[in-house]
């Protein structure tokens, strides 16, 4: 571990003309976005029938996609940041090697989620909030250490959680900008474009939203763990 390395923090100004020279980068994480919308207009056709039963395997999936995405997004972002002249194509080639290591972090990282929101119900409304903020702090880098770090499926996990107890500063801004980049700036956007729009026009609206705040993040999730994270070789 690497820990205590200078990191850039202007990479959160960079990101936004990285992001409008290298739009490719927005290709996944807007397919992404859109098989988000179109398993939650069809998923109800198979679960309304069953109560509901199974709408929470198709938000994993879309979960497991969105997370694919993201790791084929900091690849291309770190090969821009380090001034490769390295484009979509080579980070996708890059992605379907390490795709299997990419989707078993994903699916780790779930779990573990999952496992503190279960152990943290138990226990009350309030620990459970807790619980899953930790668990999600700690696996923040899961991606990244799969994507461009060397660390494939369950050796992510434990990569993440190294690098954040290493690096506490620079993984919290990461969460800050996490939180305002998926959460806030979607909801500003739904209610200033929202009402002048019809269903079908506001959820490509939002979805290319996602996808750019998707393609965003992944210029400081990758140049913070280049900084900050040890990384090995598969």
């Amino acid at each position: 571990m690497r820990g205590g390395q200078r990191v850039d923090y202007g990479i959160y100004a960079r990101a936004f003309a990285y992001l409008a020279t290298h739009p490719s980068i927005l290709a996944l994480p807007l397919l992404a976005a859109l098989i988000d919308v179109l398993v939650s207009h069809f998923s109800g056709f198979m679960t309304d029938p069953l109560g509901g039963l199974g709408s929470g395997l198709f938000q994993m999936i879309v979960q497991i996609v969105y997370l694919f995405a993201f790791g084929v997004a900091v690849i291309q972002a770190n090969n821009t940041a380090r001034g490769y002249k390295a484009g979509f194509d080579d980070a996708w080639e890059e992605g379907k090697r390490k795709a299997s290591g990419i989707v078993l972090a994903a699916i780790g990282f779930q779990f573990l989620a999952f496992a503190a929101g279960y152990v943290g119900s138990i226990l009350g409304g309030y620990v459970q909030l807790l619980l899953q903020l930790i668990a999600y702090f700690f696996l923040i880098l899961t991606i990244p250490a799969a994507a461009i770090g060397g660390l494939p499926g369950g050796l992510a996990l434990s990569g993440s959680i190294r690098a954040v107890r290493a690096n506490y500063v620079p993984c919290i801004l990461l969460a800050v900008a996490f939180v305002i980049g998926w959460i806030y700036v979607p909801q500003a956007v739904s209610i200033l474009v929202g009402p002048h729009l019809g269903l079908f026009g506001y959820e490509i609206v939002m979805a290319l939203v996602r996808a750019i705040v998707l393609a965003y993040l992944a210029f400081p999730f990758a140049v913070t763990y280049d900084s900050i994270a040890f990384r090995g070789f598969w």
